[in-house]
């Protein structure tokens, strides 16, 4: 694959004094933005997907009219998170 760059950004001086202050030792400030290029990228991918599955299942829904009341829904998510906190109480995984 050839490499390719991205556009240099022109910014204020507070900006890049704020993201070289929060450099790790031996990173350099290229590395760092190529970081939070790639980490933004996975966001907004994940963003997609979700919203993607949400509106799939949205459609599913009015089309078979079988729905899950917010109730339900609230008492399942109650209870995922119950069993997340005891997990991690305990230590297991």
């Amino acid at each position: 694959m050839k490499n390719a760059t991205l556009p240099p950004l022109r910014v204020d001086s507070a900006l890049r004094s704020a993201a070289e202050s929060v450099l790790r030792e031996g990173e350099t400030l290229s590395g760092f933005v190529l970081e939070a290029v790639r980490l933004n990228i996975e966001r907004r991918q994940a963003q997609r997907e979700f919203i993607a599955r949400g509106l799939l299942a949205r459609e599913e829904a009015r089309s078979t009219g079988d729905y899950v009341s917010a109730e339900g829904m609230l008492t399942r998510l109650d209870a995922s998170l119950a069993r997340a906190r005891s997990k991690q109480a305990t230590g297991t995984q």
